[in-house]
């Protein structure tokens, strides 16, 4: 089974639209494995409702028993993939794009939050990591073949990063790092939108 990226099907991508379920994935995949209980606390939720996210990820294949931290009494879970990515070209029926755009709408709240926890934190970053960060925005004239080839090369340069980059554990100066790259025509514009 390759655990390195999921590509959900709409039932999947249906699943992965509650902004609770996006962020423990989240959780998951960035932090290890944890429980219900760790979990709860970290979003301000009962455990009921946390224990529920997960059944509803585990059912859909998204998260799996931790059964190296385990035990009878504590339930431990784990990202079973890296990475969610999604097929444009396979969604071709109206449900499927449905769900598609449910999803995207979840991972922009998430995104969104991220954001504005970034700027909150900010001012507790050293000089060196607020000049390592950005929030930028560019604009070009494209046309559908180089918009997708700018997107391709951004994700070899990132995921060449990923591979021959990565610090090791130890490096005092290494952090985790996020980078959101978002790519589209001008809402409104001539491709279609109202705003």
């Amino acid at each position: 089974m390759d655990t390195s990226s999921i590509t959900p099907t709409p039932t999947q991508l249906r699943a992965l639209t509650h902004p609770v379920r996006l962020r423990i994935l989240g959780i998951l995949r960035t932090e290890g494995s944890t429980t219900a209980t760790a979990l709860a606390q970290r979003l301000g939720l009962n455990t009921g409702a946390t224990s529920y996210h997960l059944r509803q990820l585990a059912q859909h294949g998204f998260i799996v028993d931790d059964e190296e931290r385990g035990n009878a009494r504590e339930r431990w879970w784990r990202a079973a993939h890296a990475s969610t990515r999604t097929d444009v070209e396979k969604l071709t029926e109206p449900g499927d794009q449905e769900a598609l755009d449910a999803y995207l709408q979840t991972v922009v709240v998430i995104y969104t939050q991220m954001l504005q926890q970034m700027i909150e934190d900010r001012a507790t970053l050293s000089e060196e990591w607020r000049n390592a960060s950005t929030m930028s925005d560019w604009r070009c004239r494209l046309n559908p073949e180089q918009a997708t080839r700018l997107i391709e090369t951004v994700e070899t340069l990132i995921e060449e990063f990923e591979a021959a980059e990565e610090l090791p554990e130890d490096d005092p100066d290494g952090v985790p790092y996020t980078i959101m790259f978002h790519g589209f025509p001008r809402p409104g514009g001539p491709t279609g939108g109202t705003s």
